[in-house]
């Protein structure tokens, strides 16, 4: 692939692991950030020490304060910026987009202004159509530490995801495409919410029959609700789905995962956030996803029991035995076209 120009905007791990990647792919490589020490510990050290502290990057990745010269000298932008701030900094990059720049999403979250995903914040831009998003079991501090990893581009335009693919293609990290853009992203961040759960189940030691149970009927849930706003339930068995839930609902190095571990531990909920460090998307996701699952009669009975944990006092215990009482009888609700045609 010929050398593109990139930004990522954003000085989080995710977005600086995959910074890294494109650096080491040969292409000319910008990361924006607020922080201009943040900015000076890169390009003096090579190290990101407050979010990858073990791991050097690539001697060409520029680290900069400058927002509009680094949209300008790039033909891609990977947006790599928490949920809260999403909208504003987009607001901020429109007037020097062109309709030949590449936009992509790594956020996994909602807009906390009103239920709206980041694609659609994207295509508000007025500007370039060419937009996408990236999602999956992508834990940044493996991705860096160079362990094997897979995620999924979604786009409407073949082009995009292929410039995508080339672009990150590594022996470590492999990108798959998908055209179900609602689905990928729903899955993104509506996983973080299910993390949150099992953390909670995890620091109260429960069976690994119960973990595999929350698991399994999260992957449920999260399907029934994307499926109600137009995603393939398809989608769900994939990376974007199975995979990352199944990442973010088993590992220590999961923000939202270490949130309800230590909630599960006896912290309350802010002091849980404040000791993580760093933003976990599930915990606004949570509180918009229960308000439209009620507002569309939608049959959730984790994220309504985990909010009703969080929000209103009650029990790990209450939100189990749920499951186990809830009016649910069907193990997968979703058939194929195939099967429905043979009912």
């Amino acid at each position: 692939m010929k050398s593109k120009s990139v930004c990522v905007l954003g000085g989080g791990s995710f977005g600086t692991a995959l910074a890294n990647i494109m650096a080491h792919n040969g292409h000319q490589v910008s990361q924006w950030m607020r922080n201009e020490q943040q900015v000076e510990e890169i390009n003096l050290t090579g190290l990101n020490s407050r979010y990858l502290p073990n791991s050097p990057l690539h001697r060409e990745l520029l680290a900069t304060t400058n927002l509009e010269k680094a949209i300008y000298d790039s033909d891609i932008i990977l947006v790599s910026i928490p949920s809260k701030s999403f909208e504003d900094v987009m607001k901020r990059i429109c007037p020097w987009l062109t309709p030949e720049k590449t936009l992509i999403s790594t956020t996994k979250g909602f807009n906390p202004n009103r239920f709206e995903l980041m694609s659609d914040v994207l295509a508000r831009n007025g500007v370039t159509q060419k937009i996408g998003v990236l999602s999956g079991p992508n834990l940044a501090k493996e991705i860096a530490a160079g362990q094997l990893t897979g995620s999924v581009v979604a786009s409407d335009s073949a082009d995009v995801r292929e410039q995508m693919i080339a672009l990150l293609k590594s022996t470590t990290f492999r990108v798959y495409e998908s055209t179900d853009m609602t689905g990928v992203e729903l899955a993104g961040a509506l996983k973080n919410i299910y993390a949150i759960v099992c953390g909670l189940a995890k620091a109260l030691q429960v069976g690994e029959n119960t973990m595999a149970m929350i698991m399994t009927r999260s992957l449920a849930e999260m399907s029934r609700f994307a499926v109600h706003f137009g995603a393939d339930p398809m989608t769900f068995l994939g990376l974007a789905g199975m995979g990352d839930l199944i990442a973010t609902c088993s590992s220590p190095l999961s923000r939202n995962y270490r949130v309800g571990f230590a909630i599960g531990s006896g912290k309350e909920l802010n002091q849980a956030i404040t000791d993580i460090g760093e933003v976990a998307e599930g915990v606004n996701t949570l509180k918009m996803v229960v308000e439209e699952a009620q507002k569309h009669n939608l049959y959730m009975p984790l994220a309504q029991g985990l909010y009703k944990l969080l929000f209103s006092g009650a029990t790990l215990d209450s939100l189990i035995s749920g499951l186990m009482t809830g009016d649910q009888k069907w193990d997968v609700e979703f058939v194929t076209q195939q099967e429905s045609s043979n009912v």
